[in-house]
């Protein structure tokens, strides 16, 4: 049985009639094209899916699309359009950790949580916040440095 739900995407207001039970990663590919949110393990454990729900960052394959009604989801491709989100895009770039993409949208997003909880966080911390996030080519310590890199570059932004 499908059921209308509404919630803001990447800041816009956005309507859905679907199953419920349906996994928010599908519908937020599907039915949006946020494509930059990629399954990877379907199991919460490698962190290609992850996304902003209310600000905290979870995984969607694990959430039910009814779950989101009435919430604020921000994707990668929402994140993509801010200056705190370029900023580690482009710091990701510059510092090498980039390698096929595929966990990229997830690593940024997790920088992203990183980085507004904690502007000038410690190599453990960034390490800690990015560990339910895998990388099979870039490797971690670039990663880490882009992160490192991101907090430098954005000094007071993340104080916002």
């Amino acid at each position: 049985m499908n059921v209308k739900l509404e919630f803001t995407l990447n800041g816009k207001n956005v309507t859905v009639s679907t199953d419920p039970l349906r996994r928010l990663i599908d519908v937020l590919r599907e039915d949006f094209g946020c494509t930059g949110v990629k399954e990877g393990c379907s199991e919460g454990e490698c962190g290609a899916c992850s996304i902003l729900l209310n600000g905290k960052m979870v995984t969607s394959c694990l959430i039910p699309v009814g779950a989101a009604d009435g919430q604020d989801i921000v994707t990668i491709e929402g994140l993509s359009e801010t200056e705190k989100g370029k900023l580690i895009i482009q710091a990701f770039a510059d510092g090498g950790a980039v390698q096929c993409g595929f966990c990229i949208p997830g690593m940024v997003v997790a920088a992203y949580s990183i980085l507004c909880e904690n502007p000038d966080p410690t190599e453990d911390e960034i390490r800690l916040g990015i560990s339910g996030n895998i990388c099979r080519c870039t490797g971690y310590d670039l990663i880490v440095d882009s992160i490192r890199l991101a907090a430098e570059r954005g000094g007071s932004i993340w104080k916002k």
